[in-house]
Formats: C-alpha cells, structure tokens, sequence
C-alpha cells in the first residue's frame, strides 16, 4: 500500500460538504480540519496496483466543494 497525504482547500463554506462526501466514499484512513493554506489534510493509503493520480482524480477531485489539493507521497526510507 501506497501511503499519501492530501491537503485540500474547499470552496468558502464547502468544507462540511466536503467531509461528508469523503466520509462517505470511505477511502480515508485519517481526515482532519486545519488552519493555513488549506482546510483538510487527509491520510490515506492506496493499493500498489493502482496509479495514485488516476485513484485521486476518481475518487478525490471529483467531490463537489474542493477548490485546490497538494498530494504528498510517502517513500520507506528506513
């Protein structure tokens, strides 16, 4: 599993609705309201199968409410 973590900036006064759709997909492992450039910061893991950009744009980008994401990959280092 790929782990990925996705700031997402709503729409002014999107941000319930937005938690709600992700909350109902349920492909989130963490999902939290923040201060600063973005409103949500999400967590969540994706098979290795599966082309990351293709899962986030069929599952994430096509929720109503979401202005902007920043996706951050995650590598095992250690």
């Amino acid at each position: 599993m790929n782990c990925v973590f996705v700031q997402i900036r709503c729409k002014p006064g999107k941000s319930l609705k937005v938690v709600k759709a992700i909350t109902l997909k349920e492909i989130h492992s963490e999902l939290y309201s923040t201060s600063g450039d973005f409103d949500l910061f999400l967590k969540l893991y994706i098979p290795e199968n599966v082309d990351i950009s293709t899962y986030i744009n069929d599952n994430l980008l096509s929720i109503k409410g979401i202005k902007r994401t920043l996706t951050t990959l995650t590598f095992k280092a250690f």
